[in-house]
């Protein structure tokens, strides 16, 4: 199993001082953070969209330009590109681009989006929401398979014998899936053979399980699984360093989306041995990947350890740990 990190730029204002990072700042620390993921061999490092003020990253594929600069190995990836309010000729582009520059270790991950700010900022209609991304999709595939291009639907202008510049680095570009949890993503990725990702948030991930069966029973092969959490030397400072923060994304949540704020008896109880958030210890956060990647065959997972602005030295504390600690636990486990 591979194992590697998401983000989406967090730079909410700090719990305890209030201090917000500059947006410079905190593209400056994803830089650092991506270059010492590759150092340290993880496969894979995502880079959510948002377009809100606490978070630094609104276009994924620049910031994962630079990081190609300064690495070698680490495949880069949207976590997730918002296919439905994109267009697909463009977002193609740009990760060809990427994948060019990177001498193909780009990685396209289109979704939905867990938020909707991008539909009313491109003028796309959440009445279209599920056949915006049906269609994009579609047609995003279909640039993939080769020039030239003939193509029509309903919300971009057609296609005549399009020639689509540049091409991948090799002959496809590798594009993925991203899916909360809902059963008709992973029958339609299955369906399409195209790699999937879940992002969990929330709830105990052994859930996902019936999911990944419905995926590869629709025809589906690679899994990416994705946690919330953060690695530290001891277990309780991990679990009290990661809960502000945490807390933090879920007060914003509620208010954005109409959660409930969970109490500190909940969080204790979802951080209990990383069950549901992936806090504490090497060994426990790497008990959790092992039980978890090989219930549902996960090929890959993932762990988003800056909500809310996690301060830059714990994450990179965090991110070195998941190298140089976890990695070898658990590819000792799969090796086995």
């Amino acid at each position: 199993m591979e194992l590697g990190v998401y983000s989406f730029g967090d730079r909410h204002p700090d719990p305890a001082t209030g201090e917000q990072v500059s947006v410079a700042g905190k593209l400056a620390q994803t830089i650092e953070r991506i270059r010492l993921a590759d150092q340290l061999g993880l496969a894979f490092y995502g880079l959510g969209e948002h377009h809100l003020p606490n978070y630094a990253i609104s276009n994924p594929g620049t910031v994962l330009a630079a990081a190609a600069s300064v690495t070698e190995r680490i495949t880069l990836s949207s976590a997730v590109t918002v296919l439905s309010t994109e267009d697909p000729v463009r977002v193609y582009q740009q990760f060809t681009t990427l994948d060019q520059l990177s001498r193909g270790r780009a990685e396209l991950l289109a979704g939905r989006g867990s938020f909707i700010e991008s539909f009313p900022l491109y003028g796309a209609d959440l009445g279209d929401y599920d056949a915006l991304f049906d269609e994009k999709l579609q047609l995003l595939l279909q640039l993939d398979r080769g020039n030239p291009v003939t193509w029509s639907g309903r919300f971009r202008p057609a296609l005549d014998k399009a020639e689509i510049w540049p091409r991948p680095y090799a002959e496809h570009l590798r594009i993925s899936v991203g899916t909360g949890g809902n059963p008709e993503s992973s029958v339609r990725a299955g369906m399409l053979g195209l790699p999937i990702v879940y992002a969990v948030i929330g709830g105990r991930p052994e859930r996902f399980a019936p999911l990944v069966n419905l995926y590869r029973r629709a025809g589906g092969g690679h899994v990416t699984m994705g946690a919330i959490g953060l690695i530290g030397r001891d277990s309780r400072e991990a679990k009290e360093a990661f809960y502000p923060y945490w807390l933090s994304t879920m007060r914003y949540g509620a208010q954005a989306r109409g959660w409930s704020v969970p109490t500190r008896a909940e969080y204790d109880a979802m951080a209990a041995g990383a069950q549901q958030i992936f806090t504490g210890s090497p060994e426990e956060v790497a008990e959790r990947i092992i039980t978890v990647g090989k219930l549902v065959g996960a090929d890959r997972y993932a762990l988003q350890m800056d909500w809310s602005g996690v301060p830059h030295e714990l994450v990179m504390t965090s991110i070195e740990l998941l190298g140089t600690e976890v990695l070898p636990l658990v590819r000792a486990a799969f090796d086995a």
